[in-house]
């Protein structure tokens, strides 16, 4: 059965219709769908279920080889070296960092075909449900969610909003149609979305509610000059005050938002529900930092991989008197210490960190590792199955695209005091003065680990930059080579209508 499912998500995805199966154990949606609760169950929820996972290249985030990875590991803000025999895997991670990624690269086809792999789920929801409006509207609003990760990380892919789409009539949408279309989905759906916070537990837990939409469609505006060539910074204000009009605040403790039962957040918008007893979503991204023996100490284990790159090292001042109190919220960045506070014999070595530390010194240990969600003492499977759930959005986010849209609107008063708001939160010293570059910064220390980098980076149009061995490519559509994935390889010999993305 999964590889029916595979092949029908490519089927869909490369309009293909040359399927005709009735697998004995697919039942029939009236033998599925006896009441209401299994209604939503079968549409809605099986959607909200994809949205974490523990499945290798699934998930938003949480996972390994798939969208995180691809929005991290290609930045300056983090790393997985070389560390002898660990961590080459046939020279993925490298090619990442470097930009030498190919249309073959097994993370970029997880990533396109997870996407997909939901929106075709989408699609078939919003067709079940045409007796249940306001679910119609919210499977639209999961669609637009995952078309904006597409419009994104790929530019210029398919629309298909039916499960009837044959081959013939597929066609690559431009990434400005794209943009269009996620954008006018989520203002029609937002209306009909309830008014409700869902990073918290009840009704609207982990669902698309309207500050959410609203949220999306302010990054979205925040982003169209590189989607579409065209600035909407005001758009960008009007949907960031939307959201400040529900009463989102930043949360008193920068860690709060990350701790372990984290539902209770002022500030967390949007989240992945994670709960090691009711749900299989997990964050692996601790377990992977942690070096063997910092994750014995505390009763897990580690896989001595991901680190803050130099240029991390930079933005937070390591090391200076003047070093961003979130550095060591975000990071180890030294001795670690077990659950009571005790040193564990061990000591980590942040600018020992290269692409291949292989036969160095610190081999073992280079790099400041991760460490920005609370350690869950009762968490399971190695640590990965724990109680914090995952952050998406959050309303620091809402404050610093405001800022952002108001320098580029050569209102700097305004946007210095939104800063300012960020940093006071953790007692770091207030700027006098703020320039888009310093923003990017600020974006870099309030952000990090939380996969935002890529497209921030893109947007400042410094994607290629940290990598000097790169010269400046031409661009095509406002995007040049690698700020936009391939389309994998395999999807495009799938079907001939569709044209790699430049420079592949």
């Amino acid at each position: 059965m999964k590889k029916t499912v595979y092949i029908l998500i490519l089927a869909a995805v490369c309009g293909c219709t040359f399927l005709d199966e009735h697998p004995r154990d697919q039942k029939t949606r009236e033998e599925v769908v006896t009441s209401e609760a299994t209604m939503y169950l079968n549409t809605l929820g099986n959607l909200y279920g994809m949205i974490g996972s523990d499945q290798t290249g699934e998930g938003l985030a949480g996972t390994y080889r798939g969208i995180y990875d691809l929005n991290t590991f290609t930045t300056d803000e983090a790393i997985i070296p070389t560390r002898g025999g660990d961590w080459y895997d046939g020279g993925l991670w490298q090619r990442l960092y470097l930009h030498t990624w190919d249309t073959g690269e097994a993370p970029i086809k997880n990533a396109w075909t997870y996407l997909y792999k939901v929106v075709v789920m989408a699609n078939r929801a919003i067709e079940d449900l045409k007796d249940y409006p306001a679910w119609q509207q919210e499977a639209r609003a999961v669609r637009a969610l995952y078309y904006y990760y597409l419009l994104d990380m790929f530019g210029r892919v398919p629309i298909v909003t039916s499960t009837e789409t044959a081959m013939a009539d597929v066609a690559q949408s431009s990434r400005a149609s794209v943009f269009r279309f996620v954008t006018t989905e989520l203002k029609e759906v937002a209306p009909d979305l309830p008014l409700e916070r869902s990073n918290m537990p009840g009704t609207y837990y982990g669902r698309i509610t309207r500050p959410v939409a609203w949220f999306l469609l302010a990054k979205l505006y925040l982003n169209a000059p590189v989607y579409t060539g065209e600035e909407h910074w005001d758009d960008v204000v009007t949907y960031c005050d939307l959201v400040s009009s529900i009463g989102y605040d930043l949360e008193g403790k920068y860690s709060d938002n990350f701790a372990v039962f984290n539902e209770k957040s002022v500030e967390n918008i949007f989240t992945i529900p994670m709960d090691k007893h009711l749900y299989s979503a997990q964050n692996q991204y601790l377990f992977r930092s942690r070096h063997y023996d910092h994750a014995a100490a505390i009763g897990f284990t580690g896989e001595n991989g991901a680190s803050a790159t130099l240029e991390a090292l930079e933005a937070n001042g390591f090391g200076t008197a003047s070093q961003d109190p979130r550095f060591e919220l975000n990071y180890w960045g030294g001795v670690p210490t077990d659950l009571k506070g005790n040193d564990i014999g061990l000591e980590y070595k942040p600018r020992s960190v290269a692409l291949d530390v292989t036969g160095t010194p610190d081999e073992k240990l280079a790099g400041a590792r991760m460490r920005k969600y609370e350690i869950d003492p009762n968490a399971m499977k190695d640590g990965k199955l724990m109680d914090n759930d995952w952050v998406i959005f959050r309303y620091a986010d809402v404050l610093l695209m405001r800022a952002e849209a108001l320098l580029h609107n050569n209102d700097m008063e305004g946007a210095l005091t939104l800063v300012n708001a960020v940093r006071e939160r953790v007692e770091a010293a207030p700027l006098t003065e703020i320039t888009l570059e310093m923003l990017l910064q600020e974006r870099l220390r309030e952000f990090a680990w939380e996969g935002l980098r890529r497209q921030d980076m893109i947007r400042f149009g410094i994607f290629c930059k940290p990598w000097s061995f790169r010269e400046s490519l031409p661009s095509e559509e406002s995007t040049g080579y690698t700020n936009l994935f391939p389309i994998p390889a395999d999807i495009c010999s799938l079907n001939p209508q569709l044209t790699q993305n430049y420079g592949y």
